[in-house]
C-alpha cells in the first residue's frame, strides 16, 4: 500500500509557519488500504468521523473528513457523506485510506548529493541552490529529505531524517545532517546552546560605509503588513524571537558589497532581514528589497563555513566550501576575487 504519514508523529515537521493543506487527499490512486470497524458500545451516537478517528488514529481528523467528503467512506455498506452522520452500536464502518500528498512526499528519490564529509555518525552536504530541504506545500518532492532517504534507508528511523538546520531554497552551501538519534540529539543541543559556528558570504546591494565590522542583534518575526515576510520587530509590539548576526565588510563594487556573516542565532530569514535592515538587501533577494544582477536571480547568499564538535567524538571539525559557479561570476563582474578575500578572521 501507500506509505501514509502519521500525523501523530511523523517522519518530519514541515515547519510551514502558514495554514496549509498539507492532508489533501489524492483523487485517481491506485494504492490504498481497505479497513473496517465495527461501532462499539462506547462509540454509539458519536459522529462518524469521531468513531473513524479512533478506529484510525494515525491519521488526522481533517484527512478523515476529506476521505467522507470524497466518497470513501461507507456505513453497513452505504456511502456516507456528512462527517456528522451519528452511527449506532453495531454499526460497520467501512474506509478506503487514500493517500495525501504530504504522505507521498515522504519517499525515497535518488538525486546526486555533493557529500563534504560522512561517517557513521554525520553527514556534511555542499547544499546547491534552488534545492528545498524539507517537503512542504508547493515542493513535496525533490527535497533533500527525499534525497538522504535514497542515500541511505536509516535516515528513515531518525526525525526529520537526521536535518538538524536548514537552508532557504535559493541559499546554497553547508549543512551538517545526523545519521543517527543520538547524533541528532547532541547536534540539536549544540545549535540550541549556540556552539555550532555558521558563517556565510553575502553580495549585497549598495557600497558599505562605517565601520567593518557591525553586530545586528534586532528581533525578528513575521511581517505584520505581509505574512509572507519576516521583519524586524518590537516584541513589546509583535510576536518574535531575539536575533543576532555578525557582519563583517570584505570588498565593495561599485554596484554594491561583499560581506561575510556569522549567526549568533538562527531565525528564518535571519541574515535576509538583517542586512535589509542595515540598507543593504541582498542581491537578486527580491522578498526584501533585492534587485538581480546579471546571472544572479536568487538571493546572493552562501554558507561556507560550517563547524561544531563531533557528535560522538567531540572532535572539533571545520569544513569550507567555495560560492557556487553564479557567485563567483558576480564577484568578477565586480572586479573582486574570492581568494583574495580576507577580511576579518580571514576567509
Amino acid at each position: 500500500m501507500g506509505t501514509f504519514l502519521n500525523q501523530t508523529g511523523g517522519i518530519i515537521s514541515t515547519h510551514s509557519s502558514e495554514p496549509d493543506s498539507e492532508d489533501e487527499v489524492l483523487d485517481g490512486v491506485s494504492e490504498v488500504e481497505l479497513r473496517s470497524v465495527e461501532v462499539t458500545p462506547g462509540q454509539h451516537g458519536e459522529r462518524i468521523d469521531r468513531a473513524l478517528a479512533q478506529a484510525a488514529s494515525e491519521f488526522s481528523r481533517n484527512y478523515l473528513q476529506q476521505l467522507i467528503d470524497g466518497g470513501a467512506v461507507s456505513l453497513n455498506g452505504q456511502s456516507v457523506s456528512k462527517p456528522a452522520q451519528r452511527v449506532k452500536a453495531g454499526d460497520v464502518i467501512a474506509v478506503e485510506l487514500r493517500p495525501t500528498q504530504q504522505s507521498q512526499a515522504f519517499k525515497a528519490q535518488p538525486m546526486d548529493l555533493n557529500i563534504v564529509y560522512e561517517d557513521a555518525h554525520v553527514l556534511v552536504i555542499n547544499k546547491p541552490a534552488g534545492l528545498v530541504v524539507h517537503p512542504a506545500p508547493g515542493n513535496w518532492s525533490g527535497t533533500l529529505l527525499n534525497g538522504l532517504l535514497a542515500r541511505d534507508p536509516q535516515f528513515a528511523s531518525v526525525p526529520r531524517a537526521g536535518i538538524v538546520h536548514r537552508l532557504d531554497k535559493d541559499t546554497s552551501g553547508l549543512m551538517v545532517v545526523a545519521r543517527t538519534r543520538a547524533a541528532m540529539d547532541v547536534l540539536v543541543k549544540a545549535i540550541a546552546a549556540r556552539e555550532v559556528s555558521r558563517q556565510y558570504l553575502a553580495l549585497a546591494q549598495r557600497p558599505w560605509k562605517g565601520a567593518a565590522q557591525v553586530t545586528v542583534d534586532k528581533p525578528i518575526g513575521r511581517d505584520p503588513r505581509n505574512r509572507l515576510r519576516m521583519a524586524v520587530v518590537d516584541l513589546s509590539v509583535s510576536s518574535g524571537k531575539l536575533a543576532k548576526t555578525d557582519v563583517f565588510w570584505l570588498a565593495n563594487s561599485v554596484a554594491g558589497c561583499w560581506v561575510r556573516c556569522a549567526l549568533h542565532t538562527g531565525r528564518t530569514h535571519q541574515i535576509r532581514v538583517h542586512m535589509a535592515s542595515l540598507g543593504h538587501p541582498l542581491v537578486g533577494d527580491a522578498l526584501y528589497g533585492g534587485s538581480p544582477e546579471p546571472g544572479m536571480e536568487r538571493q546572493a547568499l552562501h554558507a561556507f563555513r560550517l563547524a561544531f564538535h563531533h557528535p560522538v567524538t567531540g572532535v572539533w571539525q571545520e569544513f569550507h566550501a567555495e560560492p557556487a559557479v553564479d557567485f563567483l561570476a558576480l564577484l568578477a563582474l565586480w572586479g573582486l576575487s574570492y581568494n583574495a578575500g580576507a577580511g576579518p578572521g580571514g576567509l
